[in-house]
């Protein structure tokens, strides 16, 4: 396997895109390899590295179907259920915590 073109930060050419910057145009890779990479400096570890994605072969971003909402809609209340007292925090549970900071408090 080659080595993939490496760029420094904002020195990419047009026509590539990063992942975030492709779903901001309603696109995604689409399946596609990594076409290269931009990397970003830092002064005392390696430098941060973002892959790019060509342009030209993204395809749109897939619609959301009722059936995601649904599965979207359940996970997030999971995530604001606490296990403890079994309401509704209003918030996702910090994972840290367990439960809600209500019930973290009253074991604390």
């Amino acid at each position: 396997m080659g080595a993939l073109p490496a760029f420094r930060w904002r020195m990419a050419p047009e026509g590539l895109a990063t992942r975030r910057q492709l779903r901001a145009m309603g696109l995604r890779p689409g399946g596609q390899d990594v076409a290269a990479e931009v990397q970003r400096p830092r002064r005392r570890r390696d430098p941060l590295v973002a892959y790019l994605y060509r342009i030209d072969l993204a395809r749109p971003v897939r619609p959301m179907t009722p059936g995601r909402v649904r599965a979207l809609a359940a996970a997030m209340r999971a995530r604001r259920t606490c296990p403890a007292c079994r309401r509704d925090a209003g918030y996702c549970i910090p994972r840290s915590l367990g439960t809600c900071v209500t019930c973290a408090d009253s074991t604390a």
